[in-house]
């Protein structure tokens, strides 16, 4: 008989605890995920860069609109745990904004991430998608973390929103990795942009497209 190993695991350890009780309706969630994949702000071809940045403005927005959301996380098995495991892209980690909708008397979460798939995923769907080889570990965390610290990967050491992220998210909307060299070389050509982009992306958290009339 084949063994059939499933692509992707949850790791409840790096899990955060969520607060339960919040949620969206599908329908709420479906037209989230087309506003974005729409968004002129958003570089979703962009497969190589910037995930943190595209989930950070994507989360900031949604808290600006008062609709709670998370970050889902995924990782190669290789990257996390020095075992077989690894992402499509050659990527060692991927991020996305999560949704956590409801569906009758149960909580699913969904994942907003049009570089990886054309409509709204299950959370575990969406890990599967960017899994090459089992197995990646996906899990969920607070929307303020911003990256993961230096180290082994574990609860403890992940960074918040601060200044300089903030920045590095405004970039990387731009089209601009603010963290690489060549990112940091890039800066020098393209301020205009990255302002413009600031401007757009402060001008969108104000209007509220979901507002209730």
């Amino acid at each position: 008989m084949d063994v059939q190993l499933v692509p992707t695991l949850f790791d409840y350890r790096l899990t955060d605890k969520i607060e339960t009780g919040k949620a969206v309706t599908k329908e709420t969630a479906e037209e989230l995920f087309t506003f974005f994949s729409n968004c002129e702000l958003f570089k979703w071809h962009d497969v190589h860069n910037n995930c943190e940045a595209r989930a950070d403005a994507v989360c900031r927005l949604l808290e600006a609109w008062q609709i709670p959301n998370y970050k889902a996380w995924v990782f190669g098995g290789y990257f996390l745990r020095k075992h077989i495991g690894g992402l499509k892209q050659l990527w060692n980690y991927h991020v996305a904004a999560l949704l956590a909708v409801k569906e009758g008397s149960e909580t699913v979460y969904y994942v907003i991430d049009p570089s990886v798939c054309n409509s709204l995923q299950t959370m575990y769907n969406w890990a599967a998608e960017v899994t090459a080889y089992p197995h990646s570990y996906h899990f969920i965390k607070s929307a303020d973390y911003y990256i993961f610290g230096k180290g082994k990967i574990k609860n403890e050491n992940w960074l918040l929103r601060d200044k300089q992220n903030s920045k590095w998210m405004v970039q990387g909307l731009a089209g601009v990795n603010g963290v690489s060299a060549k990112g940091k070389a890039q800066l020098c050509f393209n301020k205009n942009r990255v302002a413009n982009t600031l401007t757009k992306f402060e001008a969108l958290k104000k209007s509220n497209p979901f507002a209730k009339e």
